[in-house]
């Protein structure tokens, strides 16, 4: 009988573990406007039954008793951190720069990149998938991915796109990757719009 008590299943419990615990954290000193709303009982039903999806890869890692290499662990270890500090430290800024000074934010980690928290979000969730070793938890990755995480991102460039302001910002930054080259005028600068339209830097 093959033991589930193996290095992969122990990395996965470590990682996914304390993500977990780090956004409670997190939801306690900067909470995310938009997970602060009331919803019926179907929905948060079906939003619990889809969240259950992530469960895939643990499930698959565990019950296939596979032995993730130690080289696809270090990968998984090294996106994980760079996964949680992108999501987490975004979302940091985000918050207390509105909660002081609302704006258009085009600084910090959203210099070169319009959705850092999107991209924080991916790796990590890539970083648990690449541990099952299955291509599975990639597509459910490839799912919230079209249908939450794209769909939020063009509805907020469609907001932004209103506001001249944006357009610099636009050329200066990538969607979801960050734009390393190209650096023109004013993204060291936080533009000013209105406190409206800066809760929208999600």
């Amino acid at each position: 009988m093959v033991s589930k008590f193996t290095i992969g299943p122990w990395v996965y419990l470590a990682l996914h573990g304390s993500y977990g615990m780090m956004w409670l954290i997190k939801d306690n000193m900067f909470p995310d406007k938009q997970w602060d709303k009331e919803t019926s009982i179907p929905m948060g039903i079906f939003i619990f039954v889809g969240l259950g999806l992530y469960w895939i890869a643990p499930f698959i890692l565990i019950s296939s008793g596979s032995q993730p290499p130690a080289s696809l662990i270090a990968l998984a270890i090294i996106m994980n951190l760079f996964g949680v500090f992108l999501h987490y430290s975004g979302d940091a800024q985000k918050y207390y720069t509105l909660k002081y000074k609302p704006g258009l934010i085009t600084e910090g980690f959203f210099a070169r990149c319009r959705n850092t928290n999107y991209l924080g979000e991916i790796l990590t969730y890539s970083s648990f998938a690449i541990l099952a070793q299955h291509w599975l938890p990639f597509v459910v990755l490839g799912f919230f991915a079209s249908a939450a995480f794209i769909p939020n991102m063009i509805k907020k460039e469609k907001s932004l796109s209103r506001y001249p302001e944006f357009e610099e910002y636009k050329a200066n930054s990538g969607l979801i990757l960050p734009k390393l080259f190209g650096f023109g005028t004013g993204t060291s600068t936080q533009i000013s719009t209105t406190a409206n339209t800066s809760q929208e830097n999600r």
